[in-house]
């Protein structure tokens, strides 16, 4: 599989569709499996396992790596880590079920262990005060 670029916005998945709030990506990044756990475990922890979570992205590209200290040559190195490629607008997470306030403070809690700007966002037809 071949590295390719992240120029531009996310042309799928750059709406709110399942839930009622978001985690939106304001950059592109290729997120590594362990971050996207880490900030789910972050996100249900403060959701106190009410409501329910979507993830939105899934790591299907598997990036390589040589052992420190390895001279050039001798073929492409074992596989390291899986990471999912995240393009600006993407929609990462999706909570429903909790109120916004929780909501808001979970999604920037799972912000934060991301690499990444990101922006709350709610679904287009929902009605917030």
């Amino acid at each position: 599989m071949h590295k390719g670029r992240m120029k531009g916005e996310s042309q799928r998945g750059h709406r709110v569709a399942l839930g009622s709030y978001g985690l939106k990506a304001m950059e592109s990044v290729w997120l590594t499996s362990r971050q996207i756990e880490s900030a789910r475990v972050a996100l249900t922890r403060h959701m106190k396992r009410e409501g329910q979570v979507w993830i939105k992205v899934f790591p299907d590209k598997p990036v390589t790596s040589k052992p420190a200290e390895v001279r050039m040559g001798k073929g492409k190195g074992a596989l390291d880590h899986w990471v999912a490629v995240v393009r600006a607008g993407r929609i990462i997470f999706e909570a429903d079920g909790v109120p916004i306030e929780t909501a808001k403070e979970a999604l920037r809690l799972a912000a934060q262990k991301l690499p990444i700007r990101t922006k709350f966002v709610t679904r287009e037809d929902l009605d917030v005060q």
